[in-house]
């Protein structure tokens, strides 16, 4: 099988960066949606508007994240099988993805419009903007298995070396979010409703275009009828590494409801200062997201080729990188934090910005250890062992469960600014053990490999 992206041999590093500056791309686009709607309704309609869209944003995490979770592990063995050369395998679990992706997306629809009332009042959503946040995240649900299906195909893409045709797609989409919010919000008058709908047309444009090119024009993937159904020892496969990175989201969009529930203690205009802080802080993730991603891929491709040794020297040396980007991320999210929050409303009070200052510098002293957390988590993903992912969601989800219930009391919301690196904190220490772990085992299984060379040049 030819091969597109050359992963598997030359500098790793240069693969990898390559390979992950469209990945940045596109989520930069992708985080557009919400950016976007948030930028919009702040301006157009009002700050109730923007706490109402950021106040949903735990819950949205718990619902679609567990739900791309899925399809994260869903296309881990196509990466294992284009490493492998195997294209009869690799079409297999492609197909099998994605009806397992479209399936489980709609059963995740049904389940997220019956629970999200009751998420809303758990969290402790202000009386004043419920109804405006019920309104906003019910639309968004019924793009679930749009998103699914979406992300599925983008992974699909992405596993076998390609990064550069979603980041086009992507901007397509981003494109129709933007002129369909203005349409909808600012010109039609529809408030968050209208911010919903766009977004919910701009991801069914994503897909669309996503999926015409997997079926039709990627030429290393060759999907046939009969691919595109469940076998059951595929699909369990599939399923079986799929749920613990859907749990590990789970938990943790957990643990960050429980933390909105006490920014929502503050009142309004904390609320809305919190929301934009964090949409901030989402923008400078994206560099040590994108490296993660690309690792994930650099590392299944090669785990399927049997690359040990390439393997445990590649990804010492992304750790490194990783860790100069966190501080140069920690630089610019202090230097960007404050004009670009001012553009999400109008009317930006002092205690709106004072909010965000405080939570901006609290996440930039401490950026590192999400850079770790990144490298670890979708290395080990990349390897199969998603089990970790659950492990580190469990830590992140006490970090964020203490200092919610535990400092709030008794600092108030400067204990809130620094839950998200405790919670980073807490998942670091068990995935830096577990990697070490595999680390010595890959290590023996690379002296193997060159024992038996050495061998077989004896014997040749």
């Amino acid at each position: 099988m030819k091969r597109k992206n050359n992963m598997l041999e030359g500098s790793a590093v240069k693969s990898i960066i390559l390979f992950a500056l469209p990945i940045m791309a596109s989520s930069l686009l992708q985080y557009n949606y919400s950016l976007v709607d948030n930028i919009i309704v702040g301006r157009y309609v009002s700050e109730y508007a923007l706490a109402a869209v950021g106040s949903v944003g735990p819950i949205n995490s718990f619902i679609i994240g567990a739900a791309l979770g899925l399809t994260t592990g869903f296309t881990i063995p196509v990466s294992h099988a284009y490493g492998e050369g195997n294209k009869e395998k690799l079409s297999k679990f492609a197909g099998s993805s994605m009806v397992l992706a479209f399936l489980i997306g709609t059963i995740i629809m049904v389940v997220a419009h019956i629970v999200s009332p009751i998420l809303l009042r758990l969290v402790g959503t202000p009386d004043e903007i419920i109804d405006l946040s019920a309104s906003y995240i019910n639309i968004l649900y019924y793009g679930v298995p749009i998103q699914m299906l979406s992300n599925n195909f983008t992974a699909i893409s992405r596993s076998v070396g390609e990064s550069k045709k979603p980041l086009y797609f992507f901007c397509v989409s981003v494109v129709v979010n933007f002129v369909l919010d203005l349409l909808f919000v600012k010109t039609f008058g529809w408030g968050v409703e209208g911010a919903a709908v766009a977004t919910l047309i701009s991801h069914l444009t994503a897909c669309t275009l996503n999926g015409i090119y997997v079926l039709r024009f990627n030429k290393q993937v060759s999907i046939r009828r009969k691919d595109l159904r469940l076998e059951r020892k595929t699909a369990f496969r599939q399923i079986r590494l799929g749920i613990p990175v859907s749990i590990q989201f789970t938990v943790t969009s957990i643990g960050s409801m429980c933390l909105q529930s006490v920014v929502n203690s503050f009142g309004t205009n904390v609320i809305a200062g919190f929301t934009a802080a964090g949409r901030v802080e989402g923008l400078t993730n994206i560099p040590m997201s994108g490296l993660g991603v690309a690792t994930q891929t650099f590392v299944g491709q090669n785990y399927g080729a049997k690359n040990y040794e390439r393997i445990i020297k590649s990804v010492k040396k992304i750790f490194f990188l990783d860790l100069l980007v966190s501080v140069a991320m920690s630089i610019t999210l202090y230097l960007i934090a404050e004009p670009i929050v001012s553009i999400f409303s109008t009317d930006m009070t002092p205690e709106i910005m004072a909010a965000a200052k405080r939570y901006i510098l609290a996440i930039a002293q401490c950026y590192s250890l999400v850079a770790i957390l990144f490298v670890m988590r979708n290395t080990l993903q990349g390897l199969g062992f998603t089990y970790a992912n659950s492990i580190a969601g469990i830590g992140e989800f006490f970090g964020r469960l203490s200092v919610a219930f535990i400092l709030t009391p008794m600092l108030g919301f400067d204990a809130v600014c620094y839950a998200g690196p405790a919670a980073w904190l807490l998942a670091d220490i068990p995935l830096i053990i577990i990697y070490l772990v595999k680390h010595h085992k890959f290590k023996k299984l690379a002296l193997g490999q060159k024992d038996n060379c050495i061998i077989n040049d004896h014997r040749a």
